[in-house]
């Protein structure tokens, strides 16, 4: 769930500041930080509700066949003893995936950088200088909530394996960085594009979903070693 004063897992206390690598520099600030709501990362990422109706299906045809076959009711109903624990536990291990997904992630807007400290098992923490995104776009929801995703200039490479499930869908050549489930999607995308004219030297952009054909002029973001519990921070 997107909040502005998150709480801290114990599995991060390494960290210098709450979802990131080191302090931050003189001169640069948080503006936002949030991380995804986990029910919404489950229907959205991980697709828990199309699966869901899936299984749904498979189960009302197993009852209808059974019947059409001259059992009754109770009987075709008493068919599903085995099929329902199984499909409980895959729903449950995905909404544990996503929830997981969630506690472990951190999301942070500054007036320089998106900071995205993603992983379950091994924790990986991408800067993402705003001078290197090209583009950013607003995939808004109900009440607010959404997701953002941002395109980064040409020399700026990300495995689509290694972000997702933050990550555009289907974009898998050119791989586009995507902050998932997000409660405030619409304030968030509005101080991305002011910190992004901010830091580009233009005008302020106009409050719109989307924001095509902006070039920026920084280096690509490239892998250095850092110290921590399985932990890679990409920097400019």
């Amino acid at each position: 769930m997107s909040r502005k004063k998150p709480f801290v897992a114990r599995e991060h206390e390494f960290e210098a500041q709450y979802g990131l690598p080191e302090l931050l520099p003189e001169g640069e600030r948080i503006l936002w930080q949030g991380t995804p709501r986990w029910s919404l990362l489950a229907r959205k990422a991980f697709h828990a509700d199309k699966i869901a109706l899936y299984f749904g299906v498979i189960l009302a045809w197993q009852v209808l066949s059974r019947m059409s076959d001259g059992a009754g009711l109770g009987e075709a109903l008493g068919s599903l003893t085995v099929l329902l624990p199984l499909f409980a536990m895959a729903l449950g291990a995905l909404c544990l995936m996503a929830w997981l997904s969630a506690r472990t992630t951190a999301y942070t807007l500054t007036n320089k950088r998106v900071v995205m400290r993603i992983g379950i098992v091994l924790t990986v923490t991408y800067n993402l200088p705003l001078k290197c995104i090209e583009a950013a776009g607003l995939r808004p929801g109900s009440g607010g909530r959404g997701d953002i995703t941002l395109a980064l200039e040409p020399e700026t490479q990300i495995a689509w394996a290694q972000l997702w499930p933050h990550v555009r869908p289907w974009r898998l050549k050119k791989a586009e960085p995507m902050l998932r489930a997000l409660d405030d999607a619409e304030a968030v995308a509005a101080k991305l594009r002011q910190a992004w004219a901010e830091v580009n030297g233009t005008a302020a952009l106009a409050p719109q979903p989307e924001v095509r054909d902006v070039r920026g002029s920084a280096p690509p973001v490239r892998p250095s070693p850092s110290t921590g519990s399985g932990r890679t921070v990409l920097a400019r």
